[in-house]
């Protein structure tokens, strides 16, 4: 049995702050405050023994205490300022630690709340705005500020934006202590779900799965036209299934595609548009795809596995532009694949690391057999970790027959947990770490196992705090009702014109984007566009795609893009150029949501006409097939490049079929599927020419 490889991976910057956790004992301190946190997150996981309430509170304590304990081991200039920080940081584990000591009694006097009890509800909410400016930066505090200061002072204004006023104690009650503020959906989510899958790809990336992803990758397309790019879009799609990180992947794989890409001869820029849009794209993909996509199922209340279903072709469509685009890019600038000399076989790739595998096809059995993400995210990491510990095991036993039997019985022992429950897991995981203790190799690998523990909560800050400041914007929508202003006013304009309302609601994600994250984004956006278009008709699931994929976009499109910033010191060059290119191959995802929306076949939701006469499965393939050439034809427009350059009037055409396509109007399907054939013919024929005329 071949081992896998548990070099520990190079630790990164995340939510803003420099990488690792501090020097001296405030670093250590923080180090192990990390991994208590996660040991808290995953025992509420597998035991799920205490309130929602409180394991919500103290998620949220432990997010100010790491993250203020960080600030102040990494940003502060002084020992004074490190100090404030971190009594910042213990003040706000005390709000959690009163929440849980304080449960029974704070439901009983939940309308009538103490002067105590509206002390620690004001610190905490003060807090947590303080926490997302440090953490997440201004503009997110800003726009949550601002939805909370309408609470206060919404009374005063005109028109429909006006409501009956509420004190300072209902204010404080409904967003420091209530399910529908700062401990709202976002926060129950990123403590129930988020957490689990953040530290499971922690894990992964330590075990090695980042080195396979990269050899497979390179191995697979390598020797593709504009081979670098294609490698840095695959591996980016494969990160994509553990990690849903669209800037933390930038950061990790940039270091090694961008300057791979620079060197085989593509442009700065583009080479940080491909790795920015690929990355992004990883929210997107399936099986574990993005935080966001948690919430989305919690707030619909359907399995996660719909939501799976629904973004399987969105995301090969959005991947598929990307190579696309590349291959374009590649042949207008005359770039060939690289050497398959040089490249590595993907299938011994995937043979000398297959077990890195089977945690996460184990992952994906959980999840479309029903197993809730709880339960399949929790699993699916202790399956890891058994595979981490088990390596120094198997490497200390000689015979190579010995090797396979103590896997096969190792892999039997933990998927009997199936029927045996959790505590067996455990039982199995505890046997290996006190086996590790006398194994040469094991201590080492014991802390691999500590070290992505830490990890994983030093990565789940951002999201978890993203997710507590925004329920300041849901508390307000439930409590002032100002979402149904808003709600009727694009039913009123999508009355007269879907396709406007639409639009409207892409510039309200792509605006909000300029400053806030994408689970912030969507939360904000769902929350007020999802129920609108719903009126219009629109599912509801494919409704908060729409709203979720142009989330997404709003990391790429000018003038933030921070995706696009996260790559520009590895590029070197502006952000602004990188942008600009990353939207030219994110293509797909300004058509897709779009047309979902008239043809929902394409989520793999209702089918319509073509399905009531056909069959659902050829609607289907219909609608793929015309949103395939309709992105073709649009990276021909964008990039100036088919068979051979194109002219002007070529990439206007091109672009006028490509919306022909798109458009579900009466003829214009056929319309533009006969213009194609005449658009493509005559560009072949033309590129073909010379070629003739040189042979003759």
């Amino acid at each position: 049995m071949t081992t896998i490889a548990t070099a520990p991976s190079a630790e990164e910057a995340v939510g803003g702050l420099p990488p690792g956790f501090g020097p001296g004992m405030t670093g250590r301190i923080a180090f192990g405050i990390a991994i208590v946190f996660a040991l808290f997150q995953l025992w509420t996981a597998a035991y799920g023994t205490l309130p929602s309430q409180v394991v919500r509170a103290m998620h949220v304590a432990f997010l100010l205490l790491l993250g203020f304990g960080l600030v102040g081991n990494l940003v502060a200039k002084t020992m004074w300022g490190k100090a404030v920080f971190w009594g910042l940081g213990l003040l706000g584990f005390l709000t959690g630690v009163y929440n849980w000591v304080f449960y029974a009694d704070l439901l009983k006097r939940s309308s009538f709340l103490t002067p105590l009890d509206l002390a620690v509800g004001t610190v905490t909410i003060v807090l947590v705005f303080e926490a997302a400016r440090r953490l997440m930066g201004l503009p997110l505090a800003l726009i949550s500020g601002l939805f909370l200061a309408y609470c206060f002072l919404g009374q005063y204004m005109p028109g429909p934006f006006v409501h009956r006023g509420y004190d300072f104690a209902q204010i404080i009650e409904h967003f420091g202590f209530g399910t529908e503020g700062i401990y709202g959906t976002p926060v129950y989510v990123s403590s129930a779900y988020i957490f689990i899958f953040v530290v499971f790809a922690a894990f992964l990336e330590r075990a090695g799965m980042l080195t396979l992803f990269n050899d497979f990758a390179l191995g697979l397309v390598g020797h593709w036209r504009g081979g670098p790019a294609q490698v840095c879009t695959v591996s980016s799609a494969l990160m994509g299934t553990i990690s849903g990180s669209g800037v933390a992947n930038v950061v990790a794989s940039g270091q090694f595609t961008i300057p791979l890409m620079k060197r085989f001869g593509f442009r700065s820029d583009f080479a940080g548009g491909v790795e920015a849009t690929s990355s992004m794209g990883g929210q997107i993909m399936p099986p574990i795809m993005g935080a966001v996509a948690f919430i989305m199922a919690e707030t619909l209340d359907v399995p996660y596995s719909a939501i799976v279903l629904a973004a399987i072709i969105p995301a090969t469509l959005y991947f598929s532009t990307c190579l696309w685009v590349v291959h374009l890019e590649s042949g207008k600038a005359g770039l060939s694949g690289m050497s398959k000399a040089e490249l590595p076989n993907p299938w011994h790739a995937v043979r000398d690391h297959w077990p890195l595998v089977l945690p996460l096809a184990a992952l994906i059995y959980l999840l479309f057999a029903g197993y809730t993400p709880i339960f399949a995210g929790t699993m699916g990491l202790a399956l890891v970790v058994v595979l981490i510990l088990g390596t120094p095991l198997a490497a200390a036993i000689g015979p190579r027959a010995f090797r396979y039997a103590f896997w096969i019985a190792l892999g039997l022992a933990s998927a009997a947990f199936l029927q045996f429950g959790v505590n067996l897991l455990l039982l199995v995981i505890a046997a290996l770490v006190a086996a590790c203790v006398f194994v040469k190799g094991g201590r080492p690998t014991l802390a691999i196992v500590r070290d992505s523990l830490a990890e994983g909560a030093r990565n789940a800050l951002p999201v978890g705090i993203a997710c507590a400041v925004v329920g300041i914007v849901i508390g307000t929508l439930t409590l002032t009702g100002i979402a149904s202003t808003f709600i009727g006013a694009i039913i009123q304009i999508g009355e007269n014109n879907l396709f406007l309302s639409l639009v409207l609601t892409m510039l309200t994600c792509l605006v909000l984007g300029m400053g806030i994250p994408t689970i912030p984004n969507y939360i904000i956006t769902s929350s007020l566009a999802g129920p609108a278009l719903l009126e219009l008709g629109v599912p509801l699931l494919v409704s908060h795609m729409f709203v979720f994929y142009f989330g997404i976009m709003a990391d790429l499109t000018p003038p933030v893009a921070l995706a696009c910033f996260a790559a520009a010191p590895m590029a070197k060059t502006s952000g602004l150029k990188i942008s600009l290119q990353a939207t030219k191959l994110a293509a797909a995802g300004f058509i897709v949501p779009f047309m979902a929306v008239y043809t929902p076949s394409l989520m793999l939701q209702d089918g319509g006409a073509i399905a009531a006469s056909f069959g659902y499965p050829v609607e289907v393939v219909y609608i793929v097939f015309k949103t395939s050439l309709a992105i073709a034809l649009w990276g021909g427009a964008v990039v100036g490049y088919l068979f051979a350059p194109t002219s002007m009037l070529e990439r206007i055409a091109c672009f006028a079929v490509g919306v022909l396509l798109m458009l579900a109007l009466p003829w214009t399907d056929q319309a533009g599927f006969l213009l194609a054939v005449v658009l493509i013919g005559q560009h072949w024929w033309r590129s073909r020419r010379p070629r003739f005329g040189a042979v003759s």
